[in-house]
């Protein structure tokens, strides 16, 4: 007996569709600034963070990219006072993720 008799069991009322269920996807066109994002190293409470400033563009699309670098990245993060906040010295690759999406980023601090 395969998993597809099994659920039929569990399941008599379903009934099966062939139908590819619809996946929404966003494509977002972030604001693309023309003065450079400035991601610097900051100790706050004893604790490595890297900070990004001076986005110029929509706050939302601004906790997007927040998201999308703490995904690639695995780490933990906030979003305050129109800054993302990165837990750990990850200057190097947040650099490199930023300057794919074509941002300008200037390094601050060491």
């Amino acid at each position: 007996m395969d998993l597809r008799d099994q659920l039929k069991n569990l399941f008599p009322e379903h009934k099966e569709s062939n139908e590819p269920e619809e996946v929404q996807q966003e494509n977002h066109e972030l604001f693309i600034q023309k003065e450079p994002l400035i991601c610097k190293f900051e100790k706050r409470k004893g604790k490595i963070n890297t900070v990004i400033e001076g986005y110029e563009g929509d706050a939302e699309d601004f906790k997007l990219l927040a998201k999308e670098i703490k995904t690639k990245l695995s780490v933990g993060g906030s979003f305050k006072d129109d800054s993302i906040i990165i837990q750990g010295d990850y200057r190097d690759k947040i650099m490199e993720i930023l300057k794919a999406k074509g941002f300008k980023v200037k390094r601050v601090g060491g």
